[in-house]
C-alpha cells in the first residue's frame, strides 16, 4: 500500500488494539465547512455543512477506487473548501469496536497524514439504520435507495456531531446545586 492509498480491509484482530491507540481525534474548527464520512468497503457516503456549521446536506456517494482516493479527496477538499473531517466510527451496540471500526480509524489516520487537515472520529451507531428508515418513507427504486443511503448516513453523522459539539463540555448542575449558588 502506498501513502496515496488509504487502507481498505487491512485490519486484523491482532493489531486492532494498537490501531485504537494510534489515532487521536483532532479538535475541529468551530467555523468552516466540515465533511462527514460514512466509510464502507465499496462506497463512501459524504455530507458537508455550510461555513457557519449550521446546515448540513448529503453531498455524494463515492465508489471507492484504489489508487484514485487521494485525488478524489484532494479535489473534494479544494472544491468544497473543507476545514476538517468527521469520520463515522462504527461501534457495536455495547460500545465495543469491531474490524470495521479499525478500518475507520486507519482511514482517519490516512486522511490526517495525507492532507494535514483536522480529523475526528464520531460514534455512528444506527446512522445507516436511521438513513434506511428515512429512505423507506420515500418512493424510490432500489437503485436510488442504494445511491443515497451512504450519503444520508454521512448527513446523519454530521448533524449528530455538530449537535454534540454545541453542547456544553461540563455537565449541568443538579437542581440542588443551583439553589445553593
Amino acid at each position: 500500500m502506498s501513502p496515496k492509498d488509504p487502507p481498505h480491509n487491512s485490519t486484523s484482530p491482532k493489531n486492532a488494539a494498537s490501531n485504537r491507540a494510534a489515532f487521536e481525534s483532532d479538535e475541529l474548527p468551530r467555523e468552516g465547512r466540515l465533511a462527514a464520512i460514512d466509510l464502507g468497503t465499496v462506497r463512501v457516503g459524504i455530507a458537508v455543512c455550510d461555513p457557519s456549521q449550521t446546515w448540513t446536506s448529503p453531498y455524494e456517494t463515492w465508489n471507492r477506487q484504489p489508487g484514485k482516493e487521494e485525488k478524489y479527496f484532494r479535489e473534494l477538499i479544494l472544491k468544497e473548501r473543507i476545514a476538517g473531517f468527521v469520520v463515522g466510527l462504527p461501534l457495536h451496540n455495547d460500545g465495543k469496536e469491531s474490524r470495521i471500526s479499525t478500518a475507520a480509524r486507519e482511514f482517519a489516520t490516512w486522511l490526517k497524514a495525507t492532507f494535514q487537515i483536522p480529523v475526528t472520529l464520531f460514534d455512528e451507531r444506527f446512522s445507516s439504520a436511521q438513513a434506511s428508515a428515512l429512505l423507506d418513507q420515500m418512493e424510490l427504486t432500489q437503485k436510488k435507495r442504494k445511491e443515497r443511503l451512504d450519503q444520508l448516513a454521512a448527513h446523519i453523522i454530521l448533524e449528530a456531531y455538530l449537535e454534540s459539539s454545541r453542547q456544553p463540555k461540563t455537565p449541568p448542575l443538579a437542581i440542588d446545586d443551583r439553589q445553593n449558588n
